[in-house]
């Protein structure tokens, strides 16, 4: 009997032993579990931070595009043939090789693009609607389906008043109010589709591009704020604002239809005909100063100031520079493979775009009177690209016939 209580004590002592020695296991195998669950659960906080798969998106995008700017950069470093500015980094050039987002909200061909005085980015297309994106995701704020034509211009006045013009032959003006909006009037002067609008604004008139079709206020004594618009009906119509109302002033009538107005000085607009022309018009006097004729297929053109005395615009696979003091054509620059070059912008006083007919964004560096080809993307659009504008924060966009809009 003492032989076997001796052997259970034995066997307790070793069950004892080995249940220590199987303790501090267990507890590096609890710590492992406890280390992998921490883990896990900062995993999911890390994931839920970016609930939206597109902030995620533009984020990595995003690092791409700044590796890409950073790449081209350091190859361009030693280019003999770009200017020293390119590599100050306030003047870095945006990088072509892809897009930031892709809008595809729209039915059919983006017309036009703007931005609000809130920042906002707005479109008209041919699916006869207007769109205002929100500012950090780029979805739909509001959607404004008033005309019952395609989309031709949008601008927003000074007075924060939306106007935009329609191959409905209307001009119709709105007040937006955050995400909402009303008709406040509907303009049905023009027999045809109405191409431009802009806003002029000082005692003679003050024409107010800037970024394509954006508007912005103008200052002078004697104010007097016109809107101003031009058809293929062969007018130039100039709507003056009398109690609350805008009505027509008074007209020009041009030569052949009209596409495109801007304005180059003070006092002064242009105006492109059909029949290949460029009209200067003094809104003082309210007559043509000058024109320029057998320009090859330029009435589809945008004007843009690329400096104080030089005016771009684009024609047929052409680029054209007019000294607008001598109102004398000083350069042509070709474009092969092109076609039409619809869409043009400014990023800044030293860079320019152009978006054509083959769905081609050609980058240009302005240099005195000409314009030297820096970077293109042949990919940019699967169709026309009919317009281009600068949005600020160093980006553009571009609107296509392929229903698309591209921020780069």
């Amino acid at each position: 009997m003492g032989s076997i209580k001796s052997k259970e004590n034995n066997d307790t002592k070793e069950n004892k032993q080995s249940k220590k020695s199987k303790e501090p296991k267990l507890k590096e195998k609890n710590k492992d579990k406890k280390s992998k669950g921490e883990k896990k659960d900062k995993e999911r906080k890390s994931k839920s931070e970016l609930k939206d798969p597109n902030e995620a998106k533009f984020l990595n995008e995003k690092i791409k595009l700044l590796e890409g700017q950073l790449k081209d950069k350091t190859n361009n470093f030693n280019n003999n043939n770009l200017d020293n500015s390119l590599i100050n980094i306030d003047n870095f050039n945006i990088s072509l090789k892809y897009p930031i987002y892709t809008l595809n909200y729209h039915k059919d061909s983006i017309f036009c693009l703007s931005i609000l005085n809130d920042g906002r980015l707005i479109s008209g297309s041919a699916d006869n609607s207007i769109i205002i994106y929100n500012k950090t995701t780029f979805e739909p704020d509001l959607i404004i389906n008033e005309h019952k034509g395609p989309v031709n211009c949008i601008i927003e006045l000074s007075s924060g008043i939306l106007v935009s013009c329609s191959r409905d032959n209307t001009i119709k003006l709105f007040n937006i109010n955050g995400n909402n909006y009303n008709i406040i009037q509907t303009l049905n002067d023009h027999r045809s589709w109405v191409h431009k609008i802009i806003e002029i604004g000082n005692k003679y008139g003050y024409s107010i591009s800037g970024r394509n079709c954006r508007s912005s206020g103008g200052s002078s004594t004697s104010l007097r704020k016109y809107i101003v618009s031009c058809s293929d009906d062969k007018s130039i119509i100039f709507y003056l604002k009398n109690n609350l109302k805008y009505k027509k002033d008074y007209q020009i009538l041009t030569n052949d239809r009209c596409f495109y107005i801007s304005q180059i000085k003070e006092n002064e607009i242009c105006y492109s005909e059909n029949n290949d022309k460029i009209c200067f018009y003094d809104i003082k006097d309210r007559k043509i100063k000058s024109s320029i004729s057998n320009i090859s297929k330029s009435a589809y053109s945008p004007f843009i100031m690329i400096s104080k005395d030089l005016l771009f615009f684009s024609g047929y696979n052409k680029i054209s520079i007019v000294n607008i003091n001598y109102y004398e054509l000083i350069r042509e620059i070709e474009v092969p493979n092109s076609g039409w070059i619809y869409g043009a912008c400014m990023l800044n006083k030293n860079i320019l775009f152009t978006g054509d007919y083959e769905g081609i964004i050609r980058e240009w560096k302005i240099k005195e009177d000409n314009l030297i080809l820096i970077s293109k993307n042949e990919n940019s659009h699967n169709s026309h690209i009919y317009t281009l504008l600068n949005i600020g924060n160093g980006h553009i966009a571009s609107g296509s016939l392929d229903f698309s809009i591209k921020i780069w």
